[in-house]
């Protein structure tokens, strides 16, 4: 790797996921997989394999499908983690075991109750296990910043003498300021004799709101891979922004002339999809993919831009793969033209798939005048069902007023037959949501409730996502539609269909065995 290039590693499918409300399904994680591959990533973090055997799927399953970017596993430096993640990554084209060890001594004494000796023991051993298995492996000093700078470069220097290929200094607080962090990257280079023998990485959360400040400072400081998410998810206030690194790198490359291999043109096709995904958006003034971050309000600006962009934008919307003018479809268009723009917004569907989205397009065109993209990610996302529908809303009824009960009647159907129950609740959609638990037996508890408009108008799309606990399993579900309390129905129940598509699948798996 040249001096002048940063490797982008990005932990979506990791600590992205671990985001509250941002957890994925295998076909989900399939589906982000497959668009960070074409967004161009130089590593995909699928997920933690010995956390759960859900994650241990996923990971296998990223790493036989997505072939062009370095597919990596997380692992604590314990044989257990290691040996797990490895059965995982195994069939990757480019695999890397990332194997991590608190370094500070915040976590080692309370956290690990282990001295620094123990834990230099730990990092190395479970380096040199790592690198049994595959040439490239990745060790990260969690809670860095908060390290002994001396025992910090002592473990350094270990770990790549044990035979790390990448070394990752994690901000994993997000308690560093840009000065202190960039320094930081400085000092380990300055000290560590070995270092050239490996590519130093940072990962750095956004806690103070500078993850990617510091980010930034690190890569003018020598750091070579950066870690990021796609729309800044991950735990607690998230981490560094893929978007916004990779648009600092490009937008001033007269201060940071670096390079990366990302095409920024998928940037976002890529924050959409996720957001579609986990139906957790991006507020409105998100930099570089948000809904204003090309929009101009202010008299002054819009005659500066209309005059010449340059006056109040340093990139374009085409740069990052925004269009400027969204609608592009109405009720006289045909299917090839609807296919050709799912395409062009990262859907290939099949024949019967493009059928099936025809369908709700042309309903969709008999309750609004205009169809913009927003529509059609909308179409694609609750049409197009990934997982098997156990149970099929039929109908949905419900009233509502302010000095009566909210009753609601729902029809499902279950493959055997169809079913309807009514049901009174604090307000139509609580009561829509007690019919459907009485209809399949199960009783959820709702965690999240979220209702954002798609596009404007008076005849917009509403999507609504859930986050519902099923008796300790967690479970989400979106929907979208013209009609609130029929999106909320459908989101409730795909998150019910999750719920039996989960439960069926170590059936089959013992089935299959």
């Amino acid at each position: 790797m040249g001096r002048d290039r940063v490797s982008i590693f990005d932990t979506t499918l990791r600590d992205g996921e671990q985001s509250p409300g941002c957890s994925m399904n295998l076909d989900e994680k399939l589906r982000m997989a497959r668009q960070l591959e074409a967004l161009g990533v130089d590593v995909i973090e699928a997920g933690f394999p010995v956390a759960s055997e859900d994650d241990f799927e996923a990971v296998r399953a990223v790493a036989g499908t997505c072939r062009k970017p370095i597919i990596a596993g997380l692992c604590r430096a314990l044989p257990d983690d290691i040996e797990r993640a490895w059965a995982a990554l195994k069939g990757a084209a480019r695999p890397r075991l990332h194997t991590f060890l608190a370094t500070s001594d915040i976590h080692l004494a309370h956290k690990l109750k282990k001295s620094r000796a123990e834990a230099l023991e730990m990092a190395v051993a479970g380096v040199r296990l790592a690198k049994s298995f595959t040439g490239d492996v990745e060790f990260s000093a969690e809670d860095a910043t908060r390290s002994d700078v001396d025992f910090l470069c002592e473990v350094v220097e270990a770990v790549i003498e044990a035979g790390a290929t990448v070394v990752n200094i994690p901000d994993t607080v997000g308690y560093a300021v840009p000065s202190e962090f960039g320094a930081l990257i400085r000092t380990i280079q300055e000290r560590v004799p070995n270092l050239h023998r490996a590519v130093l990485s940072v990962h750095c959360h956004d806690d103070l709101g500078l993850a990617v400040a510091n980010s930034l400072a690190a890569v003018e400081a020598g750091a070579r891979q950066v870690e990021c998410t796609v729309n800044g998810i991950g735990e607690r206030a998230g981490n560094a922004s893929l978007e916004e690194l990779v648009m600092a790198l490009r937008v001033r490359q007269d201060r940071l002339p670096f390079l990366t291999g990302v095409d920024a043109t998928q940037l976002t096709r890529s924050s959409q999809l996720l957001t579609h995904i986990t139906g957790v958006a991006v507020q409105p003034n998100k930099a570089v993919v948000g809904r204003n971050a090309f929009a101009h309000e202010a008299g002054i600006h819009q005659h500066g831009v209309l005059q010449h962009r340059s006056t109040y934008e340093i990139m374009t919307p085409e740069s990052v793969g925004a269009r400027v003018q969204s609608l592009v479809l109405g009720k006289h268009s045909g299917r090839h033209a609807l296919g050709q723009r799912l395409a062009e917004l990262g859907f290939e569907l099949s024949k019967p798939e493009l059928e099936k989205a025809y369908k709700i397009f042309n309903k969709l065109c008999d309750q609004k005048k205009e169809i913009f993209d927003e529509d059609l990610l909308a179409i694609v996302q609750d049409g197009l069902v990934q997982i098997p529908e156990a149970w099929k809303l039929r109908a949905v009824q419900a009233t509502a007023g302010t000095s009566a009960t909210s009753t609601a009647l729902v029809t499902l159907s279950d493959g055997a037959g169809e079913a309807t129950e009514t049901a009174a609740g604090d307000g139509p959609v609580n009561a829509v949501f007690a019919a459907i638990d009485k209809l399949t037996g199960l009783q959820g508890l709702l965690l999240d409730f979220t209702v954002r408009s798609l596009t404007g108008g008076a005849d917009a799309v509403g999507e609504v996502f859930v986050h519902v606990d099923f008796a300790g399993r967690p479970a989400t579900g979106r929907a979208a539609s013209t009609d609130i309390v029929d999106a909320s129905a459908r989101a409730y129940l795909n998150a019910v269909n999750k719920l039996v598509h989960a439960r069926r699948l170590p059936a089959r798996a013992a089935a299959s065995a």
